[in-house]
């Protein structure tokens, strides 16, 4: 018999229990101000259950059966968006459209990337079993199925200008083919380890690839040559988890589970500047698409043999590839009956953002390896995508936060949080228009959230 089942037999032979003085181990006084009312316990829970409730997607695919781990938006069609995830399966389906999807069939194992050809009528599908699947968008059919590596795929990416499909695998080795025939181009192999990042430069000349062995490659995609190895001193000293190019194709920048980002020269293959203020894995980079040029307008008066500097000026002028787009005129500085001498440029250069699991996004004054701003999440973060050529940055969280920030603020705060996912967001990113974010996650939805407001 249980201790309670004995008290409540005790109970039942002798009728009503008394306790007296002996039998208290401690008396414990408690203010009735701090007790809180039935009332107020039934409208907390009514808040908690309002605040898990939150979603503040505007459409949700629900069309897989496990975690999803991919996303695309097609770079022509505004509302076309193709994901694929745990459960073996790809598909394409609509912004808005909930009646509607597509989906990618054939593969045998987590379809773990997905990228849209740059005309938009191709779309490639890698997963880890090994193969990449080339599906025309058009017609919804399987164009051509690429095979070759002897391992799962990593990551797919398309040649700027053409029908060229690349692929990292974990075998060691990259693979490319002609998607229009469904042939195999070139195989480029001399990692140690998993290649886990690639892509080709903007201009589609070069070829860059990172691996789990600490190392980056650059490759003449044509040739197969291996131009470059960036190892050792002054570069990582672990995996690499993640590459972003610039829109110029002259700098690659690299993240790393050693926490550090480092940038290099694709012609020389140096390592020209060193990013080291995040202190766990680096899991996401990305240059901005907008350069900041601050304009430093030195005012120098001189008056007979008398000079006499007046004041600085600090102002934005905003650049899209390193091109002046608009200059704006200086205003409320009166030369009196001086004449101006001197006009001098200030900082001018790149930004870039990085994300890691030390929960901080960071934006990089490149010219000079600093952080120009540091942005607190509550978990790590996982993907970020810069939104065009706009200042602000999406990042996705361990928390299953999509969150939005502002690059040229000094606040804590993101600027917009969207709510939804239940748990780690996978990947994000950003359709055509600029009008929407997709985001997926390991709860096994795709979202959807507005961002015009951004643009």
């Amino acid at each position: 018999m249980s201790f309670l089942d004995n008290n409540r037999a005790e109970s039942d032979d002798h009728g009503e229990v008394f306790i007296d003085d002996s039998d208290i181990i401690q008396e414990i006084n408690i203010d009735e101000e701090e007790l809180p009312d039935a009332d107020e316990q039934e409208q907390q829970g009514s808040d908690d259950e309002d605040i898990e409730e939150a979603d503040d997607s505007m459409h949700t695919f629900t069309g897989h059966t496990g975690e999803v781990y991919a996303v695309a938006c097609s770079p022509i069609d505004t509302t076309l968006v193709a994901t694929g995830g745990g459960d073996d399966k790809g598909f394409m389906w609509r912004i808005g459209r909930g009646d509607w999807a597509y989906e990618l069939q054939g593969h045998i194992d987590s379809v773990n990337s997905l990228a849209f050809s740059m005309d938009g009528q191709l779309l490639a599908s890698g997963s880890f079993d090994g193969t990449v699947r080339v599906w025309d968008v058009a017609s919804e059919n399987l164009k051509f199925t690429l095979d070759g590596p002897g391992a799962g795929i990593e990551w797919v990416k398309w040649h700027p200008r053409g029908h060229v499909v690349l692929a990292g695998s974990e075998d060691k080795s990259v693979w490319m083919w002609n998607a229009d025939k469904g042939s195999y181009l070139n195989m480029f192999t001399g990692h140690a380890n998993t290649v886990t990042c690639g892509d080709f430069t903007p201009d589609g000349k070069t070829i860059c690839t990172g691996s789990d062995d600490a190392t980056l490659r650059i490759w003449n995609p044509k040739s197969g040559e291996n131009i470059h190895v960036i190892e050792g001193h002054r570069y990582h000293t672990d995996g690499l988890t993640c590459l972003a190019i610039s829109p110029d194709s002259s700098v690659i920048l690299t993240g790393s589970k050693d926490n550090n980002v480092h940038m290099v020269n694709i012609l020389t293959g140096k390592v020209i500047g060193s990013l080291t203020a995040h202190e766990h894995s680096v899991e996401c980079v990305g240059f901005s698409l907008r350069v900041y040029v601050f304009k430093c307008w030195v005012g120098v008066l001189r008056c007979g043999s008398h000079f006499k500097e007046v004041g600085v000026v600090y102002e934005e002028v905003k650049h899209f590839l390193g091109k002046a787009r608009r200059y704006t005129a200086v205003e409320g500085i009166h030369w009196s009956r001086a004449e101006l001498l001197l006009i001098a440029d200030g900082f001018r250069g790149p930004w870039a953002a990085t994300g890691s699991m030390d929960q901080k996004l960071i934006v990089w004054d490149l010219q000079h390896s600093v952080p120009r701003n540091t942005f607190l999440h509550e978990g790590g973060v996982t993907c970020l995508a810069w939104l065009g050529t706009t200042r602000f940055i999406a990042t996705g969280c361990v928390d299953g936060k999509v969150q939005v920030w502002d690059s040229l603020s000094d606040g804590e705060n993101a600027v917009k949080t969207f709510s939804g996912h239940t748990d780690v967001i996978q990947a994000l990113t950003i359709s055509a228009s600029g009008d929407f974010l997709v985001s997926v996650a390991v709860d096994g939805t795709a979202r959807v959230f507005e961002i015009d407001e951004f643009k």
